[in-house]
């Protein structure tokens, strides 16, 4: 099992940045897919970036030039850096990781393991 739980959600205004975090618990950090998606109102949860289990990195490409994602594993955190946020990056923003080693970390049906979420609001 892993217990993730993500903070640093807010309001913001367009422009503006924010940096979400996600500290993972339950398991050996780095030894599974772990990264952030979206889920905006009505539409359907998206990848945002994440970490495969050999640590390649990736992001979709509309947030790829202002979106970073990292990691500190002596905290067993990774983290979203958000520049640049526009009212279309609203949503509610979750860290998701993989029980296999081999799943697929872009697509949230190959995701466990959820945490709750943190919303984020983008006002123009």
């Amino acid at each position: 099992q892993v217990q993730l739980v993500e903070s640093g959600g807010g309001l913001v205004q367009a422009g503006d940045s924010l940096r979400l975090s996600c500290a993972a618990s339950g398991r050996a950090f780095g030894l599974y897919p772990i990264g952030w998606f979206r889920q905006a109102p009505g539409k359907e949860r998206e990848f945002v970036a994440g970490y495969s289990s050999r640590g390649r990195t990736d992001s979709s490409n509309s947030v790829k030039d202002r979106f970073t994602i990292s990691r500190d594993n002596t905290k067993n955190t990774i983290y979203l850096q958000m520049h640049s946020l526009k009212p279309e990056d609203t949503a509610v923003y979750y860290c998701a990781a993989g029980r296999f080693f081999g799943s697929n970390w872009r697509s949230s049906g190959d995701m466990d393991y959820w945490g709750k979420g943190t919303l984020v609001t983008v006002s123009s």
